[in-house]
């Protein structure tokens, strides 16, 4: 049975394809950065907030979408459980909604898994108004399931996400954080020769410290296993709360790296095995090589993209620099991809209700 906010959602959807009127669905607004510029009336997600159901000992757990991201946390919190992928939150009131239509994933995604692994099943209202439901509640329920997966970094543009079935995990039994002094040729060769081991590796960062190349290794998982891997890789064991605080800081994009540039923010996603990139400055690199950081001036997003494409991955403009001109946020996509795009979007969307060009900013209307 729809809930009464679920109902008017649903109507007003249905009256903006009449009116022919574009909505820009909106939670927390703290993802407004990300993306190109929003387009429309906002439609809040405010309403569909609230828990629907948690069995922690099924490691399930389903929410509306309106529901505080830091809600959802401290409930889990509470019985020893959380959201392994660890969306960042950039800034308080973010959403769960905002997380799956971001698709953004935290420090241990290279380990874990990213936001779309964690979908078990949604309720979407799609440009219709119409109200569909997508996979179930547990894993081995995978009719929809590839729906589901598709609208996790979808922008709003396939429809409202009005509620989640996620797959939750226990908090690991153990944890450090290891430091290495060492270059950034030297850190992705230590990554990619610890990812051939049985180590319980989480999540690593390398950046430059005064001056000095510095590789944090986070372990995560039985307190024997943790352990172990500690006497075998050496480094400097960091404090426990200092280093808690420190990857919390890199997942919300509040340590200190970020604020030092004065140019765009740029993330790179290539192979773990890319070399270092040509880029210029001290980048910051993540989930085992796979995810890197740079600042760069205007007018140099050609050379980024470029760099991005040799090492075989792609770039995307990520926050701006103040008062530049406008220039794409992502990479223009392949004509396959974007053929499978653009039909998706007018599946679920015939009218275009929804605001495509936070995804596609060239996407040509009904309105």
């Amino acid at each position: 049975m729809e809930s009464p906010a679920l109902t008017r959602i649903a109507e007003r959807i249905r009256a903006a394809a009449a009116d022919r009127t574009t909505l820009s669905i909106r939670g927390g607004n703290t993802k407004a950065f990300y993306g190109e510029a929003a387009h429309g009336e906002a439609l809040e997600t405010a309403a569909l907030a609230g828990v629907v159901s948690y069995e922690p000992s099924e490691l399930v757990v389903t929410v509306g979408a309106g529901t505080p991201l830091a809600e959802l946390e401290a409930l889990l919190a509470g019985q020893g459980q959380c959201l392994p992928f660890e969306p960042p939150r950039f800034a308080p009131g973010g959403t769960v909604g905002g997380m799956i239509a971001a698709g953004l994933s935290g420090p241990a995604r290279a380990s874990v898994g990213a936001v779309r692994d964690y979908l078990l099943g949604l309720t979407l209202v799609s440009g219709r108004g119409e109200v569909l439901v997508f996979g179930g509640q547990v894993m081995k329920n995978v009719a929809g399931y590839d729906v589901s997966r598709v609208l996790a970094g979808s922008m709003g543009a396939l429809g409202l996400v009005a509620q989640a079935s996620l797959k939750v995990l226990p908090v690991a039994p153990a944890e450090a954080t290891l430091d290495f002094a060492c270059s950034q040729a030297d850190a992705l060769r230590l990554l990619n020769e610890w990812g051939g081991r049985p180590l319980p590796l989480n999540a690593s960062a390398w950046r430059e410290r005064d001056g000095v190349g510095v590789l944090s290794l986070r372990l995560r998982g039985a307190v024997a296993a943790v352990d172990a891997a500690c006497a075998q890789l050496g480094g400097e064991r960091q404090d426990a709360g200092r280093a808690a605080a420190g990857w919390q800081s890199l997942r919300d994009q509040q340590h200190p790296w970020f604020g030092a540039g004065t140019g765009a923010l740029w993330r790179l996603s290539v192979p773990q095995t890319a070399p270092v990139l040509d880029l210029g400055g001290a980048p910051l690199v993540e989930w085992h090589g796979g995810q890197r950081w740079v600042h760069a001036s205007p007018g140099e997003s050609q050379r980024v993209r470029a760099a991005a494409r040799a090492a075989g991955g792609h770039a995307t403009l990520f926050r701006p620099a103040p008062g530049a001109r406008h220039e794409p946020r992502f990479d223009a996509l392949s004509a396959p991809v974007e053929r499978i795009h653009r039909a998706l979007m007018n599946e679920f969307d015939p009218d275009a209700v929804f605001d495509r060009g936070r995804l596609l900013p060239a996407t040509p209307t009904a309105h």
